[in-house]
């Protein structure tokens, strides 16, 4: 099974002046643990997750004058829609990171997470039912 059949198509992608409280609250809205963060200005894709948002509210940082540019990751590891999930999981499981931001032709085409490569694992065990995917925006 390849990236392209786990991932999410529909991307979550949100601008470096979203504050955190925003980001959040999108990130709530459509059930997603991440956001990509397009930045032409800072060198292009980055990724906000659910745990950068989570750090800084325990640094005490107020999530409504922090924004997304501060907390971006931008060193960020990418999948092609042609990785394997065996590939997808070793990349996550080397880098410490649950989502992969999955590049077409040098642009977003989907995300990819633990919970996705969990999902198409399980579902083809003998005897599991699929179970239905969120589709994020």
């Amino acid at each position: 099974m390849l990236v392209r059949d786990a991932m999410s198509t529909v991307v979550l992608t949100i601008g470096p002046a979203h504050t955190l409280r925003q980001a959040a609250a999108l990130m709530s809205a459509r059930r997603v643990g991440a956001a990509v963060v397009h930045d032409p200005d800072a060198g292009g894709i980055g990724i906000l997750t659910e745990r950068d948002i989570l750090d800084s509210v325990g640094l005490g940082q107020d999530p409504d004058t922090e924004h997304a540019h501060a907390h971006t990751t931008t060193d960020v590891v990418f999948a092609t829609p042609s990785w394997s999930l065996e590939e997808a999981a070793h990349a996550m499981a080397h880098g410490g990171f649950r989502h992969l931001i999955v590049l077409d032709r040098g642009e977003p085409a989907g995300i990819v997470s633990v919970r996705d490569l969990i999902r198409c694992w399980v579902t083809d065990l003998p005897g599991a039912r699929p179970q239905p995917r969120h589709a994020t925006v």
